[in-house]
């Protein structure tokens, strides 16, 4: 099936990427109802970064980053370069030099479903990237894909515009629609955690803060001394 160059899709709204900017993954997809999470296999090849943008979208042939010089035409300031391919690849389609064009046009990152390399480099530069495998393997630029359409990794559907918001813990996806939605929550869940956190520094338990001990009744956890287990496995 031919593939298509999908130009200027709609984008969530600047000020609600920076909005978003200021959480971490954690505190993102919990605001979405534990959703949104690309997966434990993408993991950052640094350490301390966090940052969100906007996702352009590519889908690559295994072993073929052709669609990725086709990407960096078509991004911009703000955006993170989102790349899969049409079957499992741990291929390095992704290196310095690429990194270089991506950041002389404002692309804060890059999140790759496959291979990456010249890590050391991606570091060296600042240029923050999230990855599947770290492969020297080289590719070729032989094969047509698409970029700017919607991409599944992890099980969870990329749409191009949507916000990629990514530090150490891994990357969530936000659907462009609920990016001002899903701050908003965000601040509401940072606010209620600094609430607990004062509380754990006073002492307080969370049994007592979330009402769990009531949970362990009705789940029929009880309490025995010592003895009285020892016993009761005699």
């Amino acid at each position: 099936m031919p593939g298509v160059i999908v130009t200027n899709p709609p984008r969530a709204e600047a000020k609600d990427v920076e909005a978003l900017a200021a959480y971490g993954t954690a505190t993102v997809g919990e605001a979405m109802g534990r959703t949104g999470f690309l997966g434990t296999h993408l993991r950052p090849i640094q350490q301390g970064v966090r940052v969100a943008g906007t996702a352009v979208t590519v889908l690559c042939w295994p072993g073929d980053n052709l669609m990725i010089h086709a990407a960096v035409e078509q991004c911009g300031e703000g955006d993170i370069l989102v790349v899969t391919t049409t079957s499992l690849c741990t291929d390095g389609l992704f290196g310095e030099l690429f990194a270089t064009a991506l950041a002389r046009r404002g692309v804060r990152g890059v999140v790759m479903n496959t291979g990456i390399r010249d890590t050391a480099e991606l570091r060296a530069m600042g240029f923050p990237a999230w990855s599947a495998a770290v492969s020297p393997q080289g590719t070729v630029k032989a094969t047509g894909g698409s970029v700017n359409i919607p991409v599944v990794i992890g099980g969870q559907v990329v749409r191009p515009g949507d916000v990629i918001v990514a530090d150490d813990d891994g990357v969530v996806a936000v659907e462009r629609e609920r990016a001002r939605q899903t701050a908003e929550a965000s601040e509401a869940r940072e606010q209620k955690e600094a609430g607990a956190r004062a509380a754990f520094l006073e002492g307080q338990l969370g049994l007592e803060r979330y009402g769990l001990r009531e949970t362990l009744v009705r789940l029929g956890v009880t309490y025995r001394s010592y003895a009285e287990y020892r016993e009761g496995e005699s």
